[in-house]
């Protein structure tokens, strides 16, 4: 689909939804996207999150997709 009748089909779902959240959400999206140069800026509490979970990574405090694979298959089993 080209670009231009994508943003007409986009167009037509935006007038058709009374959905206020979604609008709200669409709108902050699409907001975002357009200002130049903006960036996310994360909170302390977040980079501290970050930074730990770097150090655990360091030092070798991770799960391999296999082993996070075996115990949700292990959980279900339970289920």
């Amino acid at each position: 689909m080209r670009t231009v009748e994508l943003r007409k089909k986009l167009i037509e779902e935006i007038q058709q939804s009374s959905n206020k959240g979604l609008l709200e959400e669409m709108y902050h999206f699409l907001n975002q996207d357009n200002e130049v140069g903006s960036l996310y800026k994360l909170s302390q509490s977040q980079k501290a999150a970050i930074e730990e979970a770097r150090i655990q990574v360091k030092n070798g405090e991770f799960y391999s997709d296999t082993e996070v694979n075996s115990e949700i298959d292990r959980w279900l089993e339970d289920k």
